[in-house]
């Protein structure tokens, strides 16, 4: 049986409420994905996938569906505290070879500096497996936007979610996933 996804898409959400599960829930309910059996797996962005937007995706997709997701989660009741969820993704110039998701779950970045270390950890994580030494800060390409390595053009995305947590204390949670479909 093949048992490789062969299409991915992202998605991000944000719960509050006074009970931290409830929180949780509620960030699933806002990226959309409440209603299935989530399993978490590892960061690997597979070969051949096509990634399609949230709403195509959905279109695959039951209610109680056991669906495979990476997923980035945080949350907090400390007032005011900026948490910050990421999915970084690495995408090999070659279709045919797998890259990498990275997730990201942190206090106090931006949005911005979450998205970049995700999409900085994917690219990290691959080119470790490529055998390549390999700097974020020197590889990146800002005017193309995508990361150069030993001759190897790989393209970054992310999705990233972040929040202020409740100024009264509620639980805020925020979650980032990519959603993976057979």
């Amino acid at each position: 049986m093949d048992f490789v996804p062969k299409k991915i898409f992202f998605t991000k959400g944000v719960g509050k409420s006074k009970d931290q599960l409830m929180s949780f829930e509620l960030a699933l309910r806002d990226a959309d994905i409440e209603p299935y059996n989530l399993v978490h797996v590892s960061s690997i962005f597979p070969p051949d996938v096509k990634i399609v937007s949230k709403e195509e995706g959905l279109k695959y997709l039951k209610p109680g569906q056991i669906v495979f997701v990476v997923m980035a989660r945080v949350a907090s009741n400390e007032p005011n505290r900026l948490l910050a969820a990421s999915i970084g993704c690495a995408i090999p110039a070659d279709k045919k070879m797998y890259g990498y998701l990275s997730e990201l779950h942190e206090f106090g970045l931006t949005e911005r500096k979450a998205a970049d270390k995700s999409e900085d950890l994917a690219a990290s994580m691959l080119a470790s497996t490529l055998g390549i030494q390999f700097d974020p800060e020197t590889a990146w390409n800002e005017r193309e936007k995508y990361f150069k390595m030993s001759g190897k053009v790989v393209r970054t995305i992310n999705v990233t979610q972040t929040c202020e947590a409740d100024k009264n204390g509620k639980w805020t949670s925020v979650v980032a996933a990519a959603v993976l479909i057979f």
